[in-house]
């Protein structure tokens, strides 16, 4: 039986995967992909796996794919091999870069402005380490590599398509960059990291006519930010602060002209939770707040409810994990506690739905920056210290091999 490898190879074996790893990066960054379809990423991805000794199972409901590695070492007789799944996310966002680098997008509206190109990268180069050591794994690894993170559902969509059910994961685990945490400090915390991200849309209907004279009109206007304001009531009296939601309408559309009192107002905001509970309680809130006020001044509503991602919970041992392991690669210094949850979203919470995990941030500040001032995530000129995506990789080859040699003990 050949020994388990050590932290110094793994962080050897990062800093070995680095320059390609670069170099898939940058390819990913000149052409970024939207959404669920992005055929040119996963191609770059598979040939950068070629000739490895994993499974390709694609998904038949987005350009997504797992890439399964069964390891060759095994345990004491009758012990089960276990299996764990690592996730890199491949999408980018609708926007025009403005941070000036060679290897800009080259696709106009497009940019990798939340870090999924790095993402990608690092877990294919976690996937050539960890296959060049096949015989010293002790289990299973799924290598997830998932499009469509950015409001898309890509997980969701994996998942429905039975993406989970080939091997199926006994843990799962996710890195995601930050340009305002310093350059190789992962940070994390366990329970909730991440919010529910629901869309909420709203009708209001009344009557239009001359806006010179609203007593012959039932003025859909006045009622609407008379429900705005009440939603902005409801969070302040009705939600305790140790459970939070925020409700933020970011959109108010209504009339043509000056003179005129319009049939309707269409609005529509952002519901964001940390647990099921206040979740459920918001939504109900909101559809009773708009058709009650609507209805008290003699108006009408539609209310729907897009639900969106679910909350980003960690898993304690997992979490637990993962700060040991960010430990055993940079010291006391590697892991920073998050004192509270972003109210920001990721569908990585469905993966934790399903399977018991945890995802953290690592820190990617260019050398000599200021991560207080950095341009943050989806932003025009965010950008990357490249040589953070080393440690990203030995956080992935480590956390593998830990879960499957000993779980969660």
């Amino acid at each position: 039986m050949n020994a388990p490898l050590t932290r110094t190879d793994w962080t050897a074996a990062g800093a070995a995967e680095l320059a390609d790893t670069i170099a898939l990066r940058r390819a990913i960054h000149a052409e970024p992909e939207i959404g669920n379809d992005c055929p040119k990423t996963t191609a770059k991805l598979k040939a950068a796996l070629a000739g490895l000794p994993l499974e390709i199972h694609d998904s038949t409901s987005t350009t997504g794919f797992v890439a399964i590695l069964r390891g060759e070492r095994t345990g004491a007789a009758g012990s089960n091999m276990r299996t764990v799944l690592l996730r890199g996310d491949m999408d980018a966002l609708p926007m025009t870069e403005e941070t000036g680098l060679d290897f800009a997008s080259t696709i106009p509206g497009a940019m990798h402005a939340c870090g999924h190109d790095a993402h990608s990268a690092m877990l294919a180069g976690a996937a050539r380490a960890l296959c060049a050591r096949k015989d010293q794994i002790p289990g299973t690894i799924v290598f997830m590599f998932q499009p469509g993170e950015e409001g898309h559902h890509g997980a969701r969509h994996m998942i429905e398509d039975g993406l989970l059910d080939i091997a199926r994961p006994e843990a799962a685990f996710a890195l995601h960059i930050s340009p305002n945490a310093p350059a190789g400090v992962f940070v994390g915390r366990e329970g909730p990291l991440l919010a529910s991200t629901d869309t909420v849309l709203a009708t209001i209907r009344g009557k239009g006519g001359h806006a010179a004279m609203p007593h012959d009109a039932i003025d859909p206007i006045p009622v609407a930010c008379e429900i705005v304001t009440a939603l902005q009531t409801f969070v302040a009296r009705r939600i305790p602060v140790a459970d939070p939601a925020v409700l933020t309408m970011t959109q108010f559309h209504a009339g043509s002209s000056h003179n005129i009192i319009p049939d309707e107002v269409k609005l529509m905001g952002t519901l964001r939770t940390l647990s099921e509970h206040t979740r459920e309680k918001a939504r109900a809130a909101f559809r009773q707040i708009v058709t009650d006020i609507a209805s008290a001044h003699g108006c009408t509503a539609d209310v729907e409810i897009d639900e969106g991602y679910p909350v980003t919970f960690c898993d304690p041992r997992a979490t637990a994990m993962m700060r040991d392991v960010a430990g055993t690669l940079s010291g006391e210094q590697g892991w920073s506690h998050m004192p509270a949850p972003m109210m920001g979203g990721e569908d990585f919470s469905y993966v934790l739905r399903e399977v018991p995990g945890a995802m953290a941030f690592v820190g990617v500040a260019a050398e000599g920056s200021d991560p207080r001032t950095n341009p943050p995530l989806h932003n025009t000129r965010m950008t990357i210290e490249e040589a953070v995506m080393a440690k990203g990789i030995a956080m992935h080859c480590t956390l593998a091999e830990r879960f499957l040699e000993r779980g969660f003990d």
